[in-house]
């Protein structure tokens, strides 16, 4: 049975607590952006609502996704459905405190200007790593999933662990930064500990709605890269599934199974390429030379093994 199958299929088996979280997340997304353009507002060069707007879409889809999976399991759906509850807990103290921070004007990650704001940000810091270990937890028992496809099969293994290595290097934004260690040393405040901006200071130009750095590297980029592998090795299936009518060879479990691992690898790839781009100091916009070359070639091998995979009897 393939994902698109299985989805038809288990519609009314998914996780329901998790599959309100993300229809509730849904809505919230929606009332943030009307809030973006009512509240002129800004916070770093940022609209205030921005970031939770963000959260919302992000949330609504990691929800969406682990609503599905835990209907997969044939064993400990139960202590699945538990962990997943325990994570829609901690997801709505953090996403709670977050918007309370952009109503308050204040930064929600890395503040630690008052005792409150230092609070707030700890508070949250503990909701993700308790997010980070329930997350692991359930990728274990995802690992004991059988699917028969196997397409399928590997798509949701290879998603959910890449995404538990997205969430972690989320990690990489809580050191302070050069700046923020030489105001210290100076005898300057400790207002604000960690970024996401690295070469520059946080809240210069970035992108529409995301507002990734167009003058610096950005450590949100591979977070989130990472983070939704959970949702894109799925889909790859997904689509690989639907096409399979039209082309013979995706008919063959096994075809559309080697290529959703080189997509994997693939994807794996662009994580680690976007996290060292990042830590060059370098825009997602403005790739040099020897960022295009290695994203070149991590197209190739990819394209490469795609057609291996699919020529190979």
């Amino acid at each position: 049975m393939t994902i698109l199958a299985d989805l038809r299929s288990r519609t009314n088996t998914w996780h329901r607590p998790s599959a309100l979280a993300a229809g509730a997340l849904g809505v919230v997304a929606v009332l943030c952006a009307a809030a973006v353009v009512l509240d002129q507002r800004t916070l770093a060069g940022a609209p205030i609502w921005a970031k939770p707007f963000k959260f919302a879409v992000s949330g609504a889809l990691y929800f969406a996704t682990w609503s599905w999976l835990v209907s997969l399991l044939p064993r400990f759906r139960r202590t699945a459905g538990l962990l997943t509850d325990f994570l829609i807990a901690i997801f709505t103290v953090e996403y709670v405190l977050l918007v309370f921070q952009a109503a308050r004007g204040r930064a929600s990650h890395f503040n630690n200007a008052t005792p409150q704001d230092a609070l707030i940000y700890q508070v949250m810091g503990t909701m993700i790593a308790c997010l980070w270990v329930a997350t692991l937890a359930l990728t274990v028992l995802v690992m004991f999933t059988k699917v028969p496809d196997r397409a399928s099969y590997w798509a949701v293994r290879a998603g959910a662990i890449l995404s538990l290595g997205g969430i972690s290097l989320g990690a990489l934004m809580t050191s302070p930064t050069a700046r923020q260690l030489a105001q210290w040393k100076a005898g300057g405040p400790r207002d604000m500990v960690g970024g996401h901006t690295v070469g520059l200071e946080d809240g210069g130009p970035g992108l529409p709605i995301l507002g990734w750095s167009t003058v610096g590297g950005d450590l949100r980029i591979p977070h989130f890269v990472g983070m939704h592998a959970l949702q894109a090795l799925p889909l790859l299936a997904i689509a690989l599934a639907a096409l399979a009518p039209r082309f013979t060879r995706l008919r063959d479990d096994v075809v559309r199974a080697r290529l959703v691992l080189i997509g994997a690898a693939g994807y794996a790839g662009l994580i680690a390429l976007v996290t060292w781009q990042a830590l060059r100091a370098q825009s997602i916009v403005h790739p040099d030379a020897t960022t295009l070359g290695a994203f070149a070639l991590l197209v190739a091998a990819v394209g490469l093994g795609s057609w291996a995979a699919v020529r190979v009897r």
